[in-house]
């Protein structure tokens, strides 16, 4: 049986390494799709085209397979982020406390629907299915720090600091 040989870094940034790293750890096994993943996102701040192919065929998972991955699961994004991001909790005792008021103050704020980022790449508005804090529903992440109880207009006031730096 031949000797499998992951293929090049796509490039010299260090990042790479550091996502060669993850598989080799794991010795490019399939299972490591998810934490590979994870590893670019975190060091490049989103997946592009290019990383979800490289990260498939170092993986040796079909191409559909690492697309689907990334695109079902929220966590993951294929856009670059803004500069901030505000992350509305749509679980079932979020949305009955008014997240769905939250989201739609934002949108009209921003300017942009969930899940977009303003034209000026300040400001990504994204939503979660559930943070886990329903006891202080509503819940909004600013920059991945919990805010329970949120207000409409505390939400708005955040969103107005970001927009004016």
């Amino acid at each position: 049986m031949p000797v499998f040989t992951p293929p090049p870094l796509p490039s010299d940034d260090k990042r790479w390494k550091i996502v060669n790293g993850t598989m080799r750890k794991n010795g490019f096994a399939r299972h490591a799709l998810i934490e590979t993943l994870h590893t670019v996102q975190s060091s490049f701040g989103c997946l592009d085209d290019d990383a979800i192919r490289f990260v498939a065929q170092s993986l040796r998972v079909p191409l559909s397979q690492a697309y689907g991955v990334a695109t079902f699961y929220h966590y993951f994004t294929l856009k670059p982020p803004g500069k901030h991001t505000v992350t509305v909790c749509t679980g079932t005792a979020c949305y009955i406390k008014g997240a769905d008021k939250l989201i739609a103050a934002a949108e009209n704020k921003l300017g942009v629907q969930q899940g977009q980022t303003t034209p000026d790449g300040q400001v990504s508005l994204m939503t979660a299915r559930c943070v886990g804090a329903c006891g202080r529903a509503p819940v909004v992440l600013c920059d991945g720090e919990l805010a329970g109880q949120m207000s409409v207009e505390e939400m708005q006031a955040q969103l107005e600091r970001w927009i004016v730096e």
